[in-house]
């Protein structure tokens, strides 16, 4: 009995094999050809870029592409521009999600400044001589304590409106200084992308400034 089981599981194994080669037919057509291993092997699309890595490797990979990844944040924007502000992430394919509001409370602010001026003649003068220097500014007419003047800078932290104000007079502007800004009330918002990859820099930074108070640049703290 256990030799007749033995025989006919031979046999079996050897129509099997007959079958996939094609020997049986027409009686018995042969199985697809994308059911057969070498025509697998030929279907595969540019096999020479895959690679088998090591673990080793593989974990050196991994931390390469988080080192790429770096923080990006916007702003600040009073609360009525952020609205604006995500809109032009849309219009520009910033896909929905890939960046967080960062509401914080607003503190003292800083900036570097010049002024008071007599009149308007001597304002003239000096933003004459900024255009020269190339040099960027923006008009102060309020409050009374600073206008008329001109505000080159503005900072969240004194000293990072002390260093701008060294660059500043190496470039060749005079008289300027660093003045607290008067306090206001409410929040400030900041779009944050916490984890930009090379492609999302270049998209976040080819981004309309204007509508982004300045456009994206490295965190703060980042996350």
């Amino acid at each position: 009995m256990l030799r007749t089981l033995l025989v006919l599981l031979l046999l079996a194994n050897a129509g099997v094999f007959a079958w996939t080669q094609g020997w049986l037919a027409p009686w018995a057509p042969a199985p697809r050809p994308e059911a057969r291993e070498p025509e697998r092997l030929q279907a595969q699309v540019r096999p020479e870029l895959i690679t088998v890595m090591t673990p080793k490797a593989a974990s050196a990979a991994m931390a390469a592409a988080r080192d790429a990844e770096v923080c990006l944040e916007a702003g600040p924007l009073a609360e009525g521009a952020v609205e604006a502000a995500e809109s032009a992430l849309t219009q520009n394919s910033v896909p929905d999600g890939s960046w967080t509001r960062e509401a914080v409370s607003k503190g003292p602010m800083f900036a570097v400044y010049m002024g008071r001026f007599a009149d308007r003649e001597v304002l003239r003068s000096k933003a004459d001589e900024l255009k020269r220097l190339q040099i960027a500014y923006q008009e102060v007419n309020a409050p009374p304590l600073l206008a008329p003047g001109l505000k080159l800078s503005t900072h969240d932290e004194r000293a990072a409106a002390e260093a701008a104000l060294a660059q500043l007079t190496q470039k060749g502007v005079r008289t300027a200084r660093v003045v607290e800004l008067p306090s206001t009330t409410g929040t400030q918002v900041w779009l944050r992308v916490a984890r930009a990859d090379t492609e999302m820099q270049l998209r976040l930074k080819a981004l309309p400034a204007a509508a982004l108070a300045g456009g994206f640049v490295p965190c703060r703290s980042p996350q």
